[in-house]
């Protein structure tokens, strides 16, 4: 009898995925389930004793359990090493003092004036998502859950051997120039100017970027989530469409790593683990709690909720 433990082990290692192999899923909200290995979904359980091939389950809660149906948003995902498996996290050096989290008057101030902010210069020397990312406006707090903060980013490197988790919440980032090519827990995703990408609140994510430089803007919301307004009298037919919505399919890595880090913005802070894994191991998974993306064509408008 075939050992399933370590069928995984011989399966398909990592690979390089094309744009025209992409394949994602559609909707908002709805109940996802994927998998790159056949059978490798737990079938009428979430976390049996022994997984199919030997995997780990996991669960990302993007809600309270005790929330109402309607409400609870999680997902669970099925990978090949446990995600806690990485040195303690550390303060990172150098940090991106750039970053804001708490909004009060030892740090900012309220103006009547109008204002604008002119597109960034791309950097003179290497930077990436993580270091090109930087605060311009805000309120709350996001120790107190209650809040937002607008970021723009400019970065002309793609993230090597590291990803960035935000333990603080959602990321909406508008790509304004150049296409940016996300690796997710969840699988992967191209997102073109015109384009949005919404990354919940503790996802582990790296980006890359296919067409050289690129910049854009983030909008990051705490202890909420992004909500599609209600129709009201524009209509049952107005803004975006639930299917306009797409949702990643489940992509692995199985390589050995060694010194890939985890960055983690906890209270506008960067901290860093080292692992000897890439995070994105996850063979399969099913949840409602998941990074998708819309195009703005489709008239998409968000709400807090």
């Amino acid at each position: 009898m075939e050992d399933k433990s370590s069928r995984c082990n011989k399966s398909t290692v990592d690979f390089k995925v094309k744009e025209e192999e992409l394949e994602y899923q559609s909707g908002f909200g709805n109940h996802f389930s994927s998998e790159a290995i056949p059978e490798s979904l737990p079938q009428g359980q979430n976390s049996p004793l022994i997984c199919p091939l030997g995997l780990y389950a996991e669960q990302i809660s993007g809600s309270a359990f005790t929330a109402p149906r309607k409400t609870n948003q999680r997902s669970w995902l099925y990978r090949i090493k446990p995600s806690v498996t990485h040195e303690p996290f550390k303060p990172r050096v150098p940090s991106n003092r750039k970053l804001v989290s708490e909004f009060d008057q030892s740090n900012s101030s309220a103006t009547p004036t109008q204002l604008r902010w002119r597109p960034v210069d791309s950097p003179d020397s290497p930077t990436d998502f993580i270091d090109g990312l930087y605060t311009i406006c805000g309120a709350g707090s996001s120790f107190l859950r209650h809040g937002y903060a607008i970021h723009m980013y400019t970065a002309n490197k793609s993230m090597e051997n590291c990803a960035f988790c935000n333990a603080d919440g959602d990321f909406l980032v508008v790509p304004q120039e150049g296409r940016l090519w996300i690796t997710t827990e969840c699988g992967k995703l191209q997102v073109s100017p015109g384009e949005i990408i919404v990354l919940p609140q503790g996802f582990r994510f790296d980006v890359n970027l296919p067409d050289g430089p690129s910049r854009g803007y983030v909008a990051e919301v705490f202890g909420t989530h992004f909500q599609l307004p209600d129709l009201g009298p524009i209509g049952a037919n107005g803004l975006a469409a639930s299917r306009d919505f797409l949702v990643p399919t489940a992509w692995y890595n199985q390589d050995p790593r060694p010194g890939y880090t985890i960055v983690q913005k906890f209270g506008g802070e960067l901290f860093t683990a080292i692992q000897d894994f890439s995070p994105f191991n996850v063979v399969a998974w099913h949840g409602n709690y998941v990074p998708y993306k819309v195009s703005t064509a489709n008239g998409p408008s968000f709400s807090l909720l």
